[in-house]
């Protein structure tokens, strides 16, 4: 008779952070924390957004998924969704691709294209400032690694700051439908390492 392998299982939140929302539980003055849209002690960050980015932020109650999904040896793919000022010509996506110079040395080649404007993205509040003169672009970049204000700092290197900034995707987990603050509670196998694997929704958005 072959042994039952009992496989460890672990919960995952998907969670679309909103904009000016901080990466933490605890208190910070009068700014909005996880604790105002997440009520679940067990849970823990893997991984964070700055205060002025939006999009897919994981947490778990098992400290051996947050690492593999943090630590950059296992290399899981972000993908962000950049509005940027200006209209990026070629030469500045290929020194994106290439890897563009930063303070804290080079960055890793990034896939970067241009995209059109996210049709199911919603609406920022506030939105960004809009001026006339100067035309945005959206752009779609892939990275594997995650420096503190990476994406904004590699495009501001190429001359087209970041205005709004976007994360959609971690290895194989999407936002799928979410909307900011609704989260999507999956379990998943305590020691994938793909972003994706093997897991089940348990629940439908939650707001």
């Amino acid at each position: 008779m072959t042994p039952t392998i009992m496989r460890a299982m672990a919960r995952l939140l998907l969670f679309n952070k909103p904009f000016r929302v901080l990466s933490q539980f605890r208190p910070s003055g009068d700014k909005r924390t996880l604790a105002d849209y997440i009520d679940d002690p067990q849970l823990r960050l893997a991984g964070r957004l700055d205060y002025d980015s939006e999009g897919l932020l994981l947490l778990t109650d098992d400290g051996r998924l947050a690492q593999r999904i943090t630590n950059p040896r296992h290399k899981l793919t972000k993908v962000y969704w950049a509005q940027v000022e200006g209209e990026p010509d070629e030469r500045a996506l290929d020194a994106l691709r290439q890897g563009v110079m930063l303070k804290d040395g080079v960055a890793r080649p990034a896939q970067a294209v241009r995209i059109e404007a996210p049709a199911d993205l919603w609406q920022r509040n506030p939105p960004i400032r809009y001026r006339a003169s100067i035309p945005t672009t959206w752009l779609q970049l892939s990275l594997r690694e995650g420096r503190n204000r990476q994406v904004r700092r590699m495009t501001a290197a190429v001359g087209h700051p970041t205005l709004r900034l976007v994360r959609h995707r971690i290895g194989a987990w999407r936002l799928g439908g979410l909307q900011p603050g609704e989260s999507r509670l999956l379990t998943v196998e305590a020691n994938d390492q793909s972003g994706g694997g093997t897991f089940g929704d348990r629940d439908s958005p939650n707001p």
